[in-house]
């Protein structure tokens, strides 16, 4: 495995070089590393966090959360993206995926189906269009992810069509899809899955996105439906604030066939705000509820219903390396957590410092 990625990303590294002579090429190179150090004052024997995090989960240990190389094909009419990665991001996230593919982060191809429209037809492994944030960890106000976000799908395996308008201002997509954050589906499950994307940016300084998804995540023969939507806006409120807002809410049926739904919701609120040029400083409250377990299970009274603060500070060291440090914490209904001597209780506070570097 480690020899197939390796060749891969020296490949990768011979187009970018040829790509840099030749500069018409349509191929493009990237790559990016997040190493982190998290310190969870719970002091967890595993050296890893709670089961709902996927991202920076590990504890008192520096590790990789994720390394990525990318190559990128761009034409007027053909598009397409293929990047492998490693860490402990795809390590986590990726478990339920097959072999090689917990490797790829995205492997995709898009064609342009109309002259005179921005309208593409894209195909393969692609990032989520749900949500505001990413795998990416530079691309986040945040150091880590919201619990919306590390329970809600990162990427995505499908066909979607998607169309720009002329002004810019709208975004629409329909997706034919696997299943929720899927490549491999489940064994004994033919139903398709459908997700839809409309994003409004009526100026510069204001984007607001409505995603939703349909699907059935069991074997046909306990088939329950699953409705999603993820609704956020952001808003650039002044010269150095950025706000973000976001609320996700499910359902899913209790029991093949039934009336009743089982309820999720989450709502976040991120402010951002930089003083100067090189320093960023963020604050997020979050709350997560699921009574029933249907994303997160806890097998307690009330299930998971949990608030969550954090506030981080950044540093760009240069343009394209950023140190970051946070500190967060989580306090449930129900003693979900673990303190240092092992024994239950509802709160759970943690402190993670990163240092990344995009090329």
């Amino acid at each position: 495995m480690k020899k197939i990625l390796l060749t891969a990303l020296i490949a990768f590294g011979y187009s970018n070089l040829q790509a840099q002579e030749e500069s018409k090429s349509p191929f493009t190179f990237s790559g990016y590393v997040d190493v982190y150090y998290s310190y969870d004052f719970g002091k967890p024997e595993n050296h890893t966090r709670p089961g709902f995090f996927y991202s920076y989960n590990k504890s008192n240990e520096v590790n990789l959360n994720l390394g990525m190389a990318k190559v990128n094909y761009s034409t007027e009419n053909v598009r397409g993206n293929f990047a492998l990665m490693a860490g402990t991001y795809p390590q986590y996230n990726m478990s339920a995926e097959q072999g090689l593919l917990q490797n790829v982060y995205e492997a995709n191809v898009g064609v342009r189906i109309s002259k005179n429209h921005n309208l593409w037809l894209d195909a393969g492994i692609m990032p989520s269009h749900i949500g505001f944030e990413s795998a990416i960890g530079k691309d986040c106000a945040n150091l880590t992810r919201s619990i919306l976000a590390e329970n809600s799908p990162y990427y995505e395996a499908g066909v979607k069509i998607g169309y720009t308008s002329e002004s810019g201002k709208w975004y629409l997509a329909g997706i034919y899809l696997n299943g929720w954050q899927r490549i491999e589906k489940v064994e004994g499950n033919q139903t398709p899955a459908f997700g839809t994307q409309v994003t409004f940016k009526p100026s510069d300084n204001v984007t607001l996105n409505w995603s939703t998804y349909v699907g059935n995540e069991q074997p046909d023969i306990d088939k329950k439906w699953r409705y999603f939507n993820n609704f956020y806006g952001q808003f650039k409120v002044a010269e150095k604030v950025n706000l973000t807002t976001g609320f996700d809410i499910g359902s899913q049926q209790s029991a093949k066939g039934s009336d009743k739904y089982d309820v999720w919701f989450s709502p976040v609120v991120i402010l951002q705000y930089k003083p100067v040029d090189k320093i960023q400083l963020s604050a997020r409250g979050e709350y997560y509820s699921d009574e029933k377990g249907v994303i997160i299970a806890t097998e307690t009274p009330n299930g998971f219903k949990t608030y969550g603060f954090s506030a981080n500070f950044d540093y760009l060291v240069t343009d394209n390396v950023m140190f970051r440090i946070e500190a967060r914490n989580l306090s449930s209904k129900d003693e979900i957590f673990t303190n240092k001597d092992n024994l239950p209780t509802d709160t759970n506070t943690f402190v993670t410092t990163s240092l990344a570097i995009s090329f």
